[in-house]
Parts: C-alpha cells; structure tokens; sequence
C-alpha cells in the first residue's frame, strides 16, 4: 500500500494526540481513497521486467524506491501498539520525503516501460517475470505502472511526503 501524506502531520506527536482525543483508540488515519495506491503484485513483476529489460540502475532504483521508501524515516511507531495503523507483514513502514517523492516522480516519467515490457515479452521472457502470470502481462503491468507514475506526479505536484507498508 502507498499512501501520500503532508510531512507536517507525520510524528509520533501527531499520532499520540490524535489517539488520545479518540474514545477507541483510532488515530483517524484514513486518508481519501485518491491518496492510496495498492499496486497488488505487479511491484516485483515490474522490478523484474526491468532487470531482463537491462534498465539503467538510476531508473530501477527509482522504482524501488517508489516501491519500497527509505528507511530513513522512522515511522517505527506506526507498527505498534497505540499507533498501529495495520498489520504489518515482516515489514516496517517506510516513507520518501518529498524531494525525494519529486526526484522519483522525474525518473519513473522517464521510463518506457511499454517499450520494456515489449521487450521481455518479445524476448520469451514474458512468463519467467512471476506470481504465475499467464499469458502476456503487458497490460496488467502497464496499468499498474501508469498508476504509479500519475500517483508519484500528483504527490511531487502537491509536495507530499509518501508513505509505504506491505500488507
């Protein structure tokens, strides 16, 4: 799950005060459904098409990056009790301040992943990117990309930070 939020309401702060004024403990953490991407399991799909494509290393770390945040931000307290915002599965949140969510959305436009994911799929390759996709995944994987990159463009437009976790 992706989830865009201003940098000014993410702390530990924010969260407790939020939970305190709230008689069931909610944190009131429920962003528009607009500022929330489930890319489903296409991320590694595409990281793969990516490898086999040979995309240059800035332009793949920008899709992990986009995929997967920084742990430069610690947001720690999100995966435990009194902040917990879900179950998390192995893994922490992660975020991207916003310079990086701009610098992420710049390369991610930067990407032909048609082009890519023609070439894979030309390649015989098409079947070795995962999760047992049959048939062309072109499609799926474009969909899903085109997501990703309008919801980095829209979240760079609007400066926010992003927020990342696997659920």
């Amino acid at each position: 799950m992706i989830h865009t939020q201003p940098s000014e309401q993410l702390s530990t702060s924010t969260w407790t005060l939020s939970n305190a004024e709230s008689p069931d403990g909610d944190h009131r953490w429920d962003p528009p459904s607009g500022d929330c991407l489930d890319l489903d399991w296409a991320p590694s799909m595409l990281k793969r098409a990516c490898e086999l494509a040979r995309l240059d290393a800035v332009h793949r770390e920008a899709l992990r990056s986009a995929t997967h945040g920084d742990s430069g931000i610690d947001l720690g307290f999100l995966n435990a009790n009194r902040h917990a915002i879900a179950f998390f599965s192995n893994s922490t949140p992660t975020a991207l301040h916003p310079a990086d969510v701009a610098r992420v959305s710049t390369l991610l436009g930067e990407i032909d992943m048609q082009a890519i994911l023609r070439s894979v799929v030309d390649s015989g390759a098409g079947s070795t990117l995962g999760y047992g996709f049959v048939g062309d995944p072109t499609e799926y994987l474009l969909a899903h990309f085109g997501a990703l990159r309008g919801f980095y463009e829209e979240a760079a437009r609007r400066r926010l930070l992003v927020v990342l976790w696997w659920d």
